[in-house]
């Protein structure tokens, strides 16, 4: 029997989420780079967005098994993975690699996936390191987990007033 790619990726809205999370469980928001992966972690009552220290990037299978480990130790019960897209709302290479890199995930796990539109969010990750005060080498060190919170933050904002 041959799976296709829409039977093995268990993709869902933001909405989706609340169903989807079971209680004492967390969502992860992840900000995909080329040579980092920034992480954030929902509290338990999925309103507040709190950044994780990066997953620097070598091999699919090794960044995965580092990322799923992480996930496993924070009891994430669904993933929200920051989709870069051009500013017209189309997707480009950036966006088929982030959906490329949610397909391989989805092989090893059973986390569902919803995405976000992450435009300018490290854009509003600057800003808010640069208004903490944050150096310039500490802010490269945690700006991509800094837009990893934005992209949660953003979504459970959104899961918070789709249930108002």
């Amino acid at each position: 029997m041959t799976r296709t790619i829409d039977t093995i990726m268990a993709e869902i809205t933001i909405e989706d989420i609340a169903e989807t999370v079971k209680p004492g469980q967390v969502v992860a928001g992840l900000d995909l780079g080329t040579k980092t992966i920034g992480v954030a972690i929902s509290d338990r009552g999925l309103t507040l967005a709190t950044p994780r220290p990066v997953i620097r990037r070598t091999k699919f299978t090794a960044d995965a098994t580092a990322l799923l480990a992480l996930l496993d130790k924070e009891n994430a019960g669904a993933i929200v993975l920051g989709l870069p897209l051009n500013m017209d709302g189309s997707e480009g290479p950036r966006a088929q690699a982030t959906r490329a890199f949610a397909r391989n995930l989805s092989t090893k796990t059973d986390l569902p996936i919803a995405f976000w539109d992450e435009r300018l969010s490290t854009v509003a990750a600057e800003r808010s390191l640069l208004e903490q005060d944050v150096s310039r080498a500490r802010r490269a060190e945690r700006i991509d987990s800094a837009a990893a919170a934005f992209i949660l933050q953003g979504a459970l904002d959104r899961l918070y007033s789709a249930g108002s």
